[in-house]
């Protein structure tokens, strides 16, 4: 007999049929497979009480203060430590408990039906001359060229934008911005290039965006988060997608000093009240790209939780989009300039997709194209 420990399987179903297990017995033992934390926060203390007795009598786990049993305090923050089996099981039970149970009970329902989406590569092209990473600065005279050096090299989608949205950037104008993405637009447009990828615009000015649309583009890259109704009327209107991110401020005010009472808190509610605003004008949620915003008003402390907990994301059942490419929180870990901080950039970025991210935004197409497909082997 030999024994050895493997490591955590994506997907359980296939590793359960390969063994011969019987087809009834696949979905009941993959639902055991696999161990879920959540952090429920300023729970009432009888309902802590009643989760605590309900998870035990299951076999799951309540972690709780210790003044709990002796209600000593009104609301506690818990930890409960359960399989997917003992979720199915709470979300039901719940459902008929007071105090605030039924809402957790609903929310435990909404990590038992995620929906998987594949690894995409998405390509940075910017058509200003200020943007943080020289390198990714293109002329529309080269801009083709570098388009389909994208593509060869794996970019599945290419994000265009002519304002920078670094800390401190300057304010640029609709004209302005028109006329730095006019000549690349045309291109695009006039060589049929959207037929070879997706095209994203990477810009939040209604008239804008409606050109790249018009121009074969199919994503809207939205830094302001759906915060203009016009830009969800063109996602409706042009069959688009549109990338609602997280901002704490303006490019020109988010770095000072950001704070959070709990960064995961409130991106979580910021995305909850935007994709419902996304959906009364009927915009669908496979047409939702969501993006934490890594480096928009967050310190290195709230970049790195929202990257280690980005599964929580996926109960919004939306692809989730990460963009830490060459970011300072990489020079904050481990001295380096912008020029050095690829391999940050790839360790970042391959820990954001095992936590459920499926587009990465990078400036460095072929060497992500190559980790994400070494990746994929072996998960």
């Amino acid at each position: 007999m030999k024994l050895y420990k493997i490591a955590n399987v994506e997907d359980k179903t296939s590793l359960l049929k390969s063994l011969g297990v019987q087809s009834g017995g696949v979905n009941i033992m993959a639902s055991k497979m696999q161990t879920h934390l959540f952090m429920i926060k300023n729970l009432p203390t009888p309902a802590v009480n009643i989760l605590k007795q309900d998870a035990l009598s299951i076999g799951a786990e309540l972690a709780v203060p210790s003044g709990v049993i002796i209600c000593e305090k009104s609301h506690y923050d818990c930890l409960l430590i359960a399989t997917s089996k003992h979720l199915e099981i709470l979300s039901r039970k719940e459902l008929a408990q007071p105090f605030g149970l039924k809402n957790v009970a609903m929310e435990l329902k909404k990590f038992l039906k995620q929906t998987s989406y594949k690894s995409r590569i998405m390509g940075i092209l910017n058509a200003n001359d200020d943007s943080f990473y020289a390198s990714s600065r293109f002329s529309p005279k080269i801009a083709t060229q570098k388009i389909n050096e994208m593509i060869k090299e794996g970019a599945d989608i290419i994000d265009i934008g002519a304002v920078s949205s670094r800390p401190n950037a300057p304010i640029v104008s609709q004209r302005e911005e028109m006329s730095r993405l006019k000549d690349i637009l045309d291109t695009i447009k006039e060589q049929k290039l959207y037929e070879k990828a997706l095209f994203s615009i990477d810009s939040y000015t209604p008239k804008v965006v409606e050109y790249a649309l018009k121009s074969g583009f199919s994503i809207i890259n939205d830094i302001t988060g759906a915060s203009n109704d016009e830009l969800i009327k063109l996602a409706m209107n042009y069959n688009a997608k549109i990338c609602i991110m997280h901002m704490k401020g303006t490019p020109q005010t988010m770095q000072h000093a950001p704070t959070y009472d709990d960064v995961m808190v409130e991106v979580s509610d910021f995305f909850e009240e935007r994709i419902l605003k996304c959906e009364s004008f009927g915009l669908k949620r496979e047409n939702i790209i969501l993006d934490v915003g890594i480096g928009f008003g967050k310190s290195l402390e709230h970049n790195i939780t929202l990257i280690k907990n980005m599964a929580h994301f996926r109960k919004f059942g939306c692809e989730i989009l990460t963009g830490a490419s060459r970011k300072s929180m990489i020079d904050k870990i481990v001295s380096s300039k912008i020029e050095e901080r690829l391999a940050g950039s790839l360790a970042i970025h391959l820990k954001a997709l095992e936590n459920g991210a499926s587009i990465l935004r990078c400036h460095d197409v072929y060497e992500h194209y190559q980790a994400v497909k070494v990746w994929e082997a072996m998960r």
